[in-house]
């Protein structure tokens, strides 16, 4: 393929997203998190695959932006799946605190009928 007609699929593909994106109700942004992950899984190999065909330092480039952009979109999308599940973990009961002097109840009832 030539430069220009990768550089239109990009461009296409650009606004394609980003009006895919803006679609989406806030209500179903963090479900479909998880989802984008394997989406950049594919943005990464797509950028192992230029790199791969790369003859010039151009498309050598272009495969390691892809590459460097996926791998930061799959790490901060684990974060914010692993922070929205921590958000509906149950939170554990708190412990009775214990008596420091013993039975400090029962010794102020005791004293006060004596």
């Amino acid at each position: 393929m030539e430069l220009i007609t990768e550089f239109v699929i990009f461009v296409l593909a650009a606004f394609v997203g980003f009006e895919v994106i803006s679609k989406v109700p806030t209500t179903l942004h963090t479900p479909l998190m998880s989802q984008t992950n394997a989406i950049h899984g594919i943005v990464m190999l797509g950028g192992l695959i230029v790199v791969g065909f790369a003859d010039d330092i151009l498309e050598e480039a272009i495969g390691v932006i892809a590459i460097a952009f996926g791998t930061i979109n799959i790490v901060g999308g684990f974060m914010v799946t692993d922070r929205m599940l921590g958000m509906f973990a149950r939170k554990p009961k708190p412990k009775p605190e214990p008596d420091a002097g013993g039975s400090g109840a029962k010794a102020a009832d005791g004293e006060a009928q004596a």
